[in-house]
């Protein structure tokens, strides 16, 4: 089905447009309220309203989802060019900013939003006042040319050409328990050694038990009996000594109320990068962040 209509005539609201197109990426009204930060009803209203005015039918009910109608399906990449478009005259804006004032957007791990960042935002704040921080907790790499964020610490280097990233260093994860808890194992000294010991898995994938098994581990799904998404519930298990847990030595050897598993096994190592888009870089408030950025979490 092709829509024909005379657009010139349509008084075309973007806001309406924006909650069609974030409904139609995320599946459903309740994922994209949340994605937007507005409550579903009010989403709802505006992709309503978007169908009366264009008269058409741009989503259908599949269960507790919503597919895209064939009108919505030819709608969708024309609002996603515009979104594209608006995208890009926000970066341009921003990027031709020469005032130091204003906000920025800083998105980062749970335990690194938490740990790391707030005594360097606290340090920036008193250099610059005028700079309000936004600090986006999420362990998902935010999407930086849509303006989920204008700066992002990553554990890996981004490939997309219109971004760019300085490596701070490496970092490196260890494995942490309670004192009563390695007492509990008999201070282990070798890897054998963990064999019987319970983990706290971290992701679905297996990603965690394989890496733990390159460095001679031999783990199994048996030793895994807690799962959790969230780094920081992690911790918490483990300060409560409910099973070992695996964090950046950084942080970990900085709580006093654990110790190190292992303490000479090899760490697993992974970089740490800032991460910017291009176009951000004439922004002198960018500029100015990124590099404090960079330099107080730089790993030597």
């Amino acid at each position: 089905m092709h829509i024909c209509m005379d657009w010139r005539a349509v008084k075309f609201d973007w806001n309406k447009a924006r909650a069609f197109l974030v409904t139609a990426e995320e599946g459903s009204l309740s994922a994209a309220a949340r994605a937007l930060g507005m409550s579903q009803p009010t989403l709802g209203r505006q992709v309503d309203g978007l169908e009366q005015e264009l008269g058409i039918v741009l989503f259908q009910r599949v269960g507790r989802g919503l597919t895209l109608t064939p009108s919505g399906l030819e709608l969708l990449e024309h609002v996603r060019e515009m979104g594209q478009a608006a995208g890009r005259v926000s970066l341009t804006a921003l990027g031709q900013s020469q005032a130091i004032a204003g906000t920025i957007c800083i998105s980062a791990s749970e335990t690194y939003a938490t740990v790391l960042l707030p005594p360097i935002i606290a340090k920036l704040r008193l250099l610059e006042p005028g700079i309000r921080v936004e600090i986006v907790v999420s362990n998902q790499a935010s999407d930086l040319r849509r303006r989920e964020a204008d700066i992002a610490i990553r554990s890996f280097r981004p490939t997309e050409p219109d971004l760019i990233a300085k490596k701070i260093g490496d970092a490196e994860a260890r494995l942490y328990a309670t004192p009563a808890y390695i007492e509990k194992l008999g201070y282990p000294t070798k890897p054998y050694d963990l064999r019987h010991a319970d983990f706290i898995n971290l992701d679905h994938s297996g990603m965690m038990m394989k890496g733990l098994n390159t460095l001679g581990l031999g783990l199994t799904e048996a030793n895994f009996p807690l799962m959790t998404e969230s780094y920081l519930v992690m911790w918490e298990l483990v300060r409560e000594g409910a099973a070992i847990g695996i964090l950046d030595a950084f942080i970990g050897d900085a709580d006093p109320t654990v110790r190190r598993v292992l303490a000479d096994l090899e760490p697993l190592t992974f970089p740490m990068w800032l991460v910017a888009h291009r176009e951000l870089a004439t922004s002198r408030r960018i500029r100015m962040v990124y590099d404090f950025l960079a330099e107080e979490l730089k790993r030597n």
